[in-house]
């Protein structure tokens, strides 16, 4: 069975935010972690090379493959930023709806930079997802 690849890492959040070549993403991503510290209660750990993540969870699946993952987290890439927040369940379509400019995959929540969203109504997504997390997979 394939290993993991998105492991912890020894290498320091904010070295890694302060190598990302734009400002604003570079000032977002701070922001993002001060929020999600807050929220999970969690230090910022780097999750394989680009994910910066909050707390873990094991899970293993029907087909026998399991692993470790963060609870929560988020990528700041060059093009968005891509927030790992999105559990599917209908308690997010209401802040969801209030967030601003935002696109969505299966679980991930695509923002091009903070200015663009409600940051209250990003909290309360995030949150929401750490409820879930803790529901589905307790600590």
């Amino acid at each position: 069975m394939a290993e993991t690849k998105t492991k912890p890492t020894q290498v320091k959040v904010a070295d890694f935010i302060d190598a990302a070549p734009d400002a604003v993403r570079r000032e977002d991503a701070k922001t993002l972690v001060a929020l999600m510290s807050r929220v999970t209660g969690e230090e910022p750990v780097m999750w394989g090379p680009s994910i910066i993540g909050f707390g873990s969870y094991h899970y293993r699946y029907e087909s026998g493959h399991e692993g470790d993952a963060c609870r929560l987290g988020f990528s700041p890439r060059k093009a968005e930023l891509v927030l790992y927040v999105l559990t599917g369940s209908p308690e997010q379509e209401a802040p969801l709806a209030r967030l601003g400019k935002h696109r969505t995959g299966k679980a991930c929540l695509y923002v091009k930079k903070l200015a663009d969203v409600d940051m209250a109504a990003l909290e309360e997504i995030v949150r929401g997802a750490l409820a879930w997390m803790d529901a589905r997979y307790p600590r």
